[in-house]
């Protein structure tokens, strides 16, 4: 066997290990030659072994492998020995551990055998209860049906027998609360056997029906006679319907919903009766209401009633009319715009007003009829809607009240001519469309548009019929020898506030033009009555008084009144402007001359007479001498030309602010006049001349 040489190194570094694998593989091949053992792979196997820790371990050591391999038998033999040792030493306890396993498997043998045994019968448990388990559902399920089969069969017996009380109360018994419950439960079974399917195959029927039908037939009969004879009540005079339509009908409204389903043609009847009844009885109370309202009427304008008609024409004898303190009150408004916030209150009750001896203006009798229409279609329109559940019973009723309104109407309308009562009316019934929108009830919609429509042709009738009278005006017979302002032109001016007013809330853009129209009318009518005075200053006095007239009464018709209001403002100052200059020239003539003409020349200048001393002295004197006599005359003057003392004091202080500049170029233009000094004594200082105006303008 080859041996292994180990060097070791002084420095002590790790031990270097040199196989000669030659000589290790020689040695075993001879003995591996003598067992006849394949080396093939050897040489692999030693190389992976080589990095094995146990392998180099025993190479370092230069133990042979045969040694090696004989130690490794040797102790695993003494493993082999010591282990026998133990099992002898331990046999008494594997025998007994032997009987006690073979103990138990006899047990749980037993135990197994046990348990076959329950499983057997927890098996034969477990088909009986699912036998069970279908026998109770097939038993429940027949249960439901035969109570699904009872129940039916008890609501079809409940519901066709007729127990003998219901046909006791039937034919015998009196028209009262219980009478109303039982009919209610024939009316039940009626529908019951017309409208069930499984009744018309049945048996019961043929025994029930004949005593079902006598019983409709009697109760048919019965509540007939009941109904007819309360629909005779409201006939009696002086009977609250609406009591006994709320009180007393309604509680039968049963015997209406009966009849209307198992007495067709008798219902037809009852509301046939009904339609008739109250038909007559409404008619009858509105037009009695008509002719009472009728003697409370205050006629305020007639056909002669127009703004170019001359007052001394008007008749004031016709029928019915009534003495007016005021004729103006054809045109004004005044408090007749308050019958607009009295839209809701209670209809007027004529004998107390007659009693009272008032009169009243058409406009308020008309709300007061409608107000009682209104009133009185709500309820019945409610009430037919309740009691027979068609509201096209309304129509039929109201067919006669409509036409008996309608009358009056016609005959009220065509000779209607008060403008202003025909806009009230209009904005009357436009409000009470507001109010039965309100209540939502549609039943009047239709005869509110029409009397809606009637009235706008009449309104513009009118109001031409005021526009002609204006046009066509006779100049001669409305001219009065009277500057103060003028009787038309009070007519137009509250006739044009009354409208501009009530179209804030109307809104109709028509009236405004037309309005325009009769703006343009009156104005040509002042001009030819202004131009009928012989004198300029009159004709403007005129045309002032009454422009100045014209926009105090436009003014209380509000802003809506403006753009009318600043025509005549313009008219105003321009004829203001002229009377001015009119009343200075009456009496400053030479003065307002002298300076329209010479005062702004240049004393310098070559071309012309230049002005002399001798030519403004006596202005200057004349001025100086009678000044506060003038100022006081046409203080006289505007007091009495001018009806408004407001308007003739801002008259008389234009004039005497003109008069100051007047006077302040007379003496402007004297300064520059050569010795224009010596008539400084005669000029009067311009603090005074205003101390004097100021005298008056505090008068103001």
């Amino acid at each position: 066997m080859a041996e292994v040489a180990v060097d070791k190194e002084d420095n002590n570094d790790s031990l270097k290990t040199v196989l000669d694998l030659g000589t290790f593989i020689g040695d075993v091949e001879e003995d591996a030659s003598s067992e006849d053992m394949s080396l093939e792979g050897l040489q692999k196997e030693l190389e992976e072994c080589e990095t094995d820790d146990v392998v180099a371990n025993i190479l370092s050591e230069g133990t042979k492998l045969r040694e090696y391999t004989k130690g490794v038998e040797k102790n695993l033999q003494q493993v082999e020995l010591d282990a026998i040792q133990d099992y002898i030493k331990e046999s008494d306890n594997l025998v007994s551990l032997r009987d006690q396993i073979h103990d138990c498997d006899g047990i749980l043998s037993q135990m197994e055998t046990l348990l076959s045994g329950f499983e057997a019968e927890i098996g034969s448990i477990s088909s009986d209860i699912k036998i069970l388990q279908e026998k109770s559902m097939d038993m429940g399920l027949k249960l439901k049906n035969r109570k699904v089969a009872e129940s039916k069969l008890a609501n079809f017996v409940a519901d066709i027998i007729v127990p003998p009380r219901i046909v006791y109360i039937i034919n015998d018994g009196e028209v009262n609360d219980e009478y109303m419950r039982i009919l209610q439960i024939l009316s039940k079974k009626l529908k019951f056997v017309e409208v069930e399917p499984m009744v018309k195959n049945s048996q019961a029927l043929n025994d029930v029906q004949p005593e079902l039908e006598k019983l409709r037939q009697k109760a048919v009969s019965k509540v007939f006679d009941f109904i007819v004879q309360k629909l005779y009540a409201l006939r009696k005079p002086k009977t609250n319907i609406q009591i006994i339509q709320q009180n007393v009908l309604l509680k039968y409204k049963c015997i209406i919903t009966f009849l209307k389903e198992h007495g067709k043609e008798v219902y037809i009847e009852v509301r046939g009766a009904y339609i008739d009844t109250m038909s007559k009885v409404l008619s009858a109370l509105f037009g009695a209401y008509i002719q009472a309202l009728e003697k409370l009427q205050l006629d305020i304008a007639t056909s002669s009633d127009l703004i170019g008609v001359e007052a001394r024409n008007t008749s004031l004898f016709s029928s019915r009319r009534e003495p007016l303190k005021n004729r103006s009150s054809v045109y004004a408004l005044g408090e007749r715009i308050k019958i607009l916030k009295e839209i809701d209150e209670p209809a007027l009750i004529p004998h107390i007003a007659e009693a009272s001896s008032i009169k009243y203006p058409y406009e308020v009798l008309f709300r007061s009829l409608h107000k009682l229409l209104m009133d009185t279609a709500t309820s019945e329109y409610n009430f037919c809607d309740d009691f027979f559940g068609e509201e096209s019973i309304f129509y039929d009723i109201f067919a006669g009240p409509f036409a008996v309104i309608d009358e009056h109407f016609n005959s009220i309308l065509p000779n209607c001519y008060d403008a202003i009562c025909l806009m009230l009316m209009i904005l009357i019934i436009r409000q009470h469309q507001l109010v039965m929108s309100r209540r939502r009830v549609p039943c009047l919609d239709s005869y509110l548009d029409k009397v809606n429509i009637a009235l706008w042709p009449r309104f513009k009738m009118v109001f031409d019929l005021h526009l002609h009278s204006l046009r066509n005006a006779n100049v001669k017979t409305l001219w009065e020898d009277d500057a103060h302002p003028h009787y038309v032109m009070r007519r137009y001016a509250e006739f044009t506030a009354s409208l501009i007013h009530l179209n804030v809330e109307c809104g109709d853009g028509q009236l405004e033009l037309n309005l325009e129209r009769l703006r343009m009318a009156v104005d040509d009518l002042l001009i030819k009555l202004a131009r009928t005075f012989p004198k300029s200053k009159s004709q403007t006095v005129f045309l002032i008084n009454n422009y100045d007239m014209t926009i105090a009464v436009l003014k209380e018709a509000g802003p809506e009144g403006e753009k009318i209001q600043m025509h005549f403002d313009e008219l105003l100052k321009s004829n203001t402007a002229l009377f001015v200059e009119e009343l200075l020239i009456e009496h400053f003539s030479d003065l307002i001359k002298f300076v329209k003409t010479r005062a702004s020349e240049d004393p310098s200048a070559s071309s012309g007479k230049p002005i002399s001393v001798a030519e403004v002295e006596p202005l200057v004197k004349d001025f100086a001498s009678r000044w506060k006599a003038a100022i006081e005359l046409m203080h006289k003057d505007v007091i009495t030309s001018f009806s408004n003392f407001l308007c003739g004091m801002e008259i008389l202080r234009a004039a005497m602010t003109q008069l100051l500049l007047y006077y302040t170029r007379l003496s402007d233009g004297i300064k520059r006049i050569d010795g224009g000094s010596v008539l400084n004594k005669d000029l009067l200082s311009i603090p005074s001349i205003m101390y004097e105006i100021k005298k008056y303008s505090r008068t103001f």
